[in-house]
């Protein structure tokens, strides 16, 4: 059970908590087919490829790169960057509100940490006013430094000057709940892309 006087800080994860990206908005429609989309992103543009953007390679070289690998694929990799506003659906709603009842509620700081490329963090920042609700943001990208590697938790601590056991950490991959548990924090894994928004308010103790 998470005391409310220990924690001050609530970190957000970004992708599947707060915002609904996936390159399947694109790729199923241009390939007319879920399953031919699947074995281009599981075999071409491959999440291990999109991970190296989010540590900070630049996309076009990224891109460059994987097109002298797969030459008969260049038009759909560049579709990656190219159409990468289309893979980018919108807010998850109840992230949102449980986002905006944390800051309403004025009992903790929030912080962001997300696995984001630099080049394109800056559009949806600027896109969506819910961003500004955060004290400071920590975008991997930026800081050349990716979760779960355990340097970009201690980046966000440090720059921020915070204790891992006064954060609650919320995110949707097992892997980085797992590192942060390892370094201290508080955390709720989120699953499926569901925010309980009332479970996590009832852990804030915020109902």
């Amino acid at each position: 059970m998470i005391e409310k006087m220990q924690i001050k800080n609530v970190i957000f994860d970004f992708g599947g908590v707060l915002m609904d990206w996936s390159p399947y908005y694109v790729y199923d429609d241009y390939f007319n087919s879920h399953a031919k989309a699947q074995d281009f992103i599981n075999n071409i543009c491959t999440p291990q490829w999109n991970a190296t953007m989010d540590a900070g390679v630049p996309f076009a070289e990224a891109t460059a790169k994987l097109i002298e690998i797969y030459p008969q694929y260049a038009k759909e990799i560049n579709m990656y960057k190219d159409r990468w506003k289309d893979m980018l659906k919108g807010p998850i709603q109840a992230g949102v509100e449980l986002l905006e009842c944390i800051s309403q509620s004025k009992l903790y700081d929030l912080y962001g940490l997300t696995n984001w490329s630099q080049e394109t963090f800056p559009y949806t920042y600027d896109k969506y006013p819910f961003f500004s609700l955060f004290k400071g943001i920590i975008v991997s990208g930026e800081e050349k430094l990716i979760k779960p590697d355990p340097k970009i938790f201690k980046r966000l601590l440090e720059k921020y000057e915070l204790n891992a056991n006064e954060c609650f950490f919320i995110d949707d991959n097992n892997d980085n709940i797992k590192a942060a548990l390892d370094l201290g924090f508080n955390c709720y894994h989120l699953t499926d892309h569901k925010v309980d928004v009332d479970k996590i308010k009832q852990l804030l103790k915020l109902n």
